[in-house]
């Protein structure tokens, strides 16, 4: 491949040449006519174009396929056929043949595509290995109302059915609380493992960063943190003997399935087991891994870690089995003179004080019968209606609107979206009105997903928005956030509880004296009352 022929046209000027087809697929056909109807002259060619820059950096639009299409047309004959000749893919027509060609990541194509066009991409980081042994540090306290929780769980799990849960809300510190009780069964048995379960690398990644921490100032010996989640390398059973494994539940009830020495050599050496997000325990799969590691030996305990002990919000059998799971024990914080451990952390400054508000939406159209017969059935509301609130232009002005208003009071506000394209579309808008928005999805790329959030976490004073869908409701924390937009609906109370928890970070842990909670409320849709209420919600359950 001769990549030393003449250059072609630098990406800016590309751009310039790209039809408003193309500038409608960058941006996005709803975002193009929501700024139609906002203000017309926001979704000319050359507004777009800027919009499209903002949004987007060159490589990552040479790197969606569909983009990269649209800009191959653009280009000039005389450089089709150049970038052809040094792709060797030169014979027949240049357009159809650049088109077709495979421009695999870090590939030399990809490079000699960047190269042609003046743009440099990011560098490639290859990240090391991990390391799995650490040192200790100390400086690791507890509050008082989680040291009174500590004591109490400990005595559960020295009982005779050693199961129970730990119910705190977000932001009282249970993930805090909880590797005390680790590291105390850690010095008891010398060696041990304790494994930590969760569901997402977001919860695991936490976890180990907080063992980390916690070990430097409660251990009392060298042990090993191993990690077991994502695209970690495969661990080797012969490997682990003493100290605290980190694992995807996905991960190891797969490797659980094709390897049944490797669960039950981990049983022999496990002295405790931690689930994370206690309410994901009685999935089928999950609770089979929970009990093989429990029950192999009568001692081995286990700690189940939740906001909201309830599966549900009205399947009572469910609940119940939940709270079976774990023999009906459960820690809830110890407070004296208040109606709500809620209260009681709000008032010592632990939690932010919730400010709850309603915009109430009545749609043009009302739900079918058949879509009210789904939501009745569904665990959760139906994707078709979730799409259909996503494309309802009307109600999405009402949202930008609401967060905009929101900007002129805090610097850090976080929205729920309904769908990933809305979450997509919402920013897109926003940015485009002078706003810092960004957006994260489950689809996100990685390296995008990281620029995102840790631009959003970043303590400057700057106002910033950050629209999702589906990933930053467990294991994200942002102190600075003060405001929740959540603009979807759910008939999940812990889905609900777990986005409210988002910007309930109080001025004793780095978070702020007050939070605003904006929920937009759909005629027909369900929706919820303060977070008091959500965190009695499953007591009678529990009581024996």
């Amino acid at each position: 491949m001769d990549t030393d022929m003449a250059r072609g046209p630098n990406f800016s000027s590309l751009m310039t040449r790209v039809d408003e087809t193309a500038l409608e697929a960058f941006v996005g056909k709803p975002a193009v006519r929501l700024l139609n109807l906002l203000d017309p002259s926001l979704a000319r060619p050359s507004r777009l174009r800027e919009i499209c820059l903002s949004l987007h950096t060159p490589e990552t639009l040479l790197r969606n396929r569909e983009h990269r299409q649209h800009l191959i047309n653009a280009l000039a004959r005389e450089d089709a056929v150049k970038l052809a000749a040094i792709l060797e893919v030169a014979g027949g027509e240049p357009y159809r043949a650049l088109r077709n060609a495979e421009f695999r990541r870090n590939s030399s194509a990809e490079r000699a595509l960047f190269d042609f066009l003046g743009v440099v991409p990011p560098p490639i980081v290859r990240q090391p290995p991990p390391e799995t042994s650490l040192t200790a540090n100390p400086g690791y306290a507890l509050f008082p109302h989680q040291r009174r929780a500590y004591r109490r769980v400990l005595e559960h799990l020295n009982s005779a059915n050693p199961r129970v849960v730990l119910h705190m809300p977000t932001g009282a510190g249970k993930t805090r609380t909880a590797l005390h009780v680790i590291a105390t069964a850690l010095r008891r048995t010398e060696p041990g493992i304790v494994v930590w379960l969760a569901y997402s690398e977001e919860l695991c990644s936490q976890a180990a960063a907080e063992f980390e921490k916690a070990w430097n100032a409660l251990g009392d010996r060298s042990l090993t943190l191993y990690r077991y989640w994502g695209n970690a390398d495969r661990l080797d059973i012969a490997d682990i003997h003493d100290g605290f494994m980190v694992g995807g539940l996905a991960k190891v009830f797969e490797r659980a399935r094709a390897d049944a020495d490797f669960i039950t050599r981990l049983a022999d050496r496990t002295t405790l087991v931690i689930i994370d997000e206690a309410h994901q325990a009685i999935a089928q799969t999950y609770s089979f891994l929970l009990d093989y590691l429990v029950e192999r030996h009568e001692r081995t305990g286990l700690l189940g870690l939740t906001a909201t002990p309830g599966r549900t919000w009205s399947d009572v059998d469910r609940d119940q089995e939940l709270a079976n799971f774990f023999a009906r024990q459960k820690v809830t914080l110890d407070v004296e003179g208040f109606d709500s451990p809620v209260d009681y952390l709000v008032e010592e400054g632990y939690l932010a004080e919730p400010q709850f508000r309603q915009i109430r939406y009545t749609a043009d159209q009302t739900l079918t019968e058949h879509q009210r017969e789904q939501l009745a059935s569904a665990l959760d509301v139906p994707e078709s209606i979730l799409r259909r609130l996503a494309d309802d232009e009307q109600r999405n002005l009402l949202v930008i609107t609401e967060v905009e208003e929101l900007l002129k009071s805090h610097t850090r506000v976080l929205v729920f979206a309904a769908t990933v394209e809305h979450a997509r579309m919402l920013a897109t808008v926003l940015s485009a009105r002078g706003c810092d928005a960004m957006s994260v999805t489950g689809s996100t790329q990685a390296d995008e997903r990281n620029r995102a959030i840790t631009r959003f976490r970043n303590n400057d004073p700057e106002p910033r928005v950050l629209t999702n869908y589906g990933v930053l409701t467990a294991g994200f924390d942002a102190p600075a956030t003060s405001a929740v937009v959540i603009a979807r609906p759910t008939k999940s109370l812990v889905l609900h509880s777990q986005m409210i928890g988002r910007a309930l970070r109080g001025p004793r842990a780095q978070g702020t004296r007050t939070a605003e909670i904006v929920t937009v409320v759909d005629a027909e849709l369900p929706g919820f009352g303060d977070m008091s209420e959500a965190f009695a919600n499953w007591e009678d359950v529990w009581d024996d």
